[in-house]
């Protein structure tokens, strides 16, 4: 450190801890103008010409960045976001720190993986429990499972009234399936009545009809889907639209499953914004009726999916499905010809609105899954389909599927609409007194 920056950290802590409120707030400013992000309530301690020199971390928490939570003694789900002290493994090795020179020229260190200057355990590549890397030997360098006991388990489902659960205008109970099991990319061929939800739009011009993107059914007369898939937004030509329910495959027609439906009125979100190329609010829904003027009818290819409360959440780490018929690859040119569903598992907005993944993007009114091994994934033609997870026995629709960056590839998860902001919305639209 130089004299001048000594200098200047001398003056910013006597700011700190004699000048009371106005130093802090001098201390903020500076921050703010920095850009430099001292974790858990720290504050960063600037030089005069306002370079970050160090954080001041607040009581409880230690590292360079305020990182680590000394409190912090055991691990959720796989321990995403485990954040504790402990830097020992299974074997009794202390770990490296990540930044190491040793594990930097070993060849083992993922790109773009590391968590920090220190050499506590974490997992950012979610495997299934915190990790750090070690020294075996005088010159191997390799990466060994943590000694942190597992969180005991807790309830923490949302909780759902058995009476809310059923329509009140068909008198048909939501998130109900077959639970009998037969490409969202990486996924597995599935039937519609494990998804008897989902919906499949197609839009007819002068080549045909041509599938264009998927939805949900959340009552016997109103699809939910993605506000992208109709590029002439409000001037869309609804005559030209056609949904079909308990729809196993594209190119195929099953008479005995399938019920097909002209669109009467589209509603597309009045704040859809796609300036920042990421579809702010990417909502729609579709007003369903068929030949003789009914909605849909109830059946083990046909049912509706609930719709949870407004602004209830599921804990990162939560298990959910999504299904769709986008192609299975990324670069692929067709669609699947086949309804394909794969399990994902939620990530918190921290993470994915972080720098290594999708940054200040993500909004709001965006949630993200993914798998640890980056192998499944939504894909172009999957958007507007469901993304569905389980509380108690049913299941509840959270998020529609919106984007993303390619198809499985690496800190790139899908990214969905996230329905709970917009229950009241839906409500308004729709008229319903109920979404359960």
């Amino acid at each position: 450190m130089s004299p001048f920056d000594l200098l200047s950290l001398i003056l910013s802590l006597a700011a700190f801890t004699v000048c009371g409120a106005q130093g802090r707030h001098f201390l903020s400013s500076l921050q703010k103008k920095s850009g430099v992000f001292c974790l858990n309530g720290g504050t960063s301690i600037l030089t005069l010409s306002g370079r970050h020199m160090v954080c001041v971390c607040a009581d409880g928490f230690s590292g360079a960045n305020c990182e680590t939570n000394d409190s912090v003694s055991c691990f959720d789900w796989i321990g995403m976001y485990y954040n504790g002290p402990v830097s020992k493994t299974v074997s009794g090795r202390e770990c490296l720190k990540w930044d190491s020179e040793l594990v930097h020229e070993s060849g083992v260190y993922p790109k773009n993986l590391g968590p920090g200057r220190h050499n506590h355990c974490r997992n950012p590549d979610f495997s299934p429990r915190p990790w750090c890397f070690i020294r075996k030997g005088h010159r191997t360098i390799t990466r060994e499972d943590c000694d942190i006991p597992r969180c005991a388990k807790h309830d923490r489902s949302p909780d759902v009234s058995p009476d809310s659960l059923r329509d009140a205008h068909s008198g048909w109970q939501c998130g109900q399936r077959e639970e009998r099991s037969m490409k969202v990319v990486g996924g597995a061929f599935s039937t519609v009545e494990r998804h008897p939800w989902m919906a499949a739009l197609f839009i007819r011009s002068s080549r045909g009809r041509t599938f264009t993107c998927g939805g949900s059914l959340i009552s016997p007369c109103w699809v939910l889907t993605a506000a992208h898939c109709f590029p002439d937004g409000a001037q869309t030509n609804t005559q030209k639209l056609t949904v079909f329910l308990g729809k196993n495959a594209i190119n195929e027609t099953d008479v005995q499953k399938e019920q097909e439906f002209a669109v009467s009125k589209l509603f597309i979100h009045e704040n859809f914004d796609n300036t920042d190329g990421n579809f702010n609010n990417d909502i729609a829904l579709l007003k369903i009726h068929g030949a003789d003027g009914r909605c849909a009818k109830e059946s083990n290819s046909v049912k509706t999916i609930c719709i949870p409360e407004a602004h209830q959440s599921l804990p990162a780490g939560t298990s959910c499905e999504v299904t769709g018929f986008g192609r299975e690859y990324e670069g692929s040119w067709y669609y699947s010809q086949y309804l394909k569903e794969a399990k994902i598992n939620l990530l918190s907005h921290d993470v994915c609105s972080s720098k290594t993944y999708y940054g200040s993007m993500i909004t709001d009114n965006m949630l993200c899954a993914g798998t640890s091994d980056w192998t499944s994934d939504t894909c172009k033609g999957d958007s507007g389909g469901p993304l569905v997870c389980r509380v108690s026995d049913r299941l509840f629709l959270f998020g529609v599927v919106s984007w993303g960056e390619g198809c499985a590839r690496s800190f790139r998860p899908g990214v969905y609409a996230k329905v709970t902001n917009y229950h009241r919305w839906i409500l308004e639209k729709t008229g319903l007194s109920s979404l359960r």
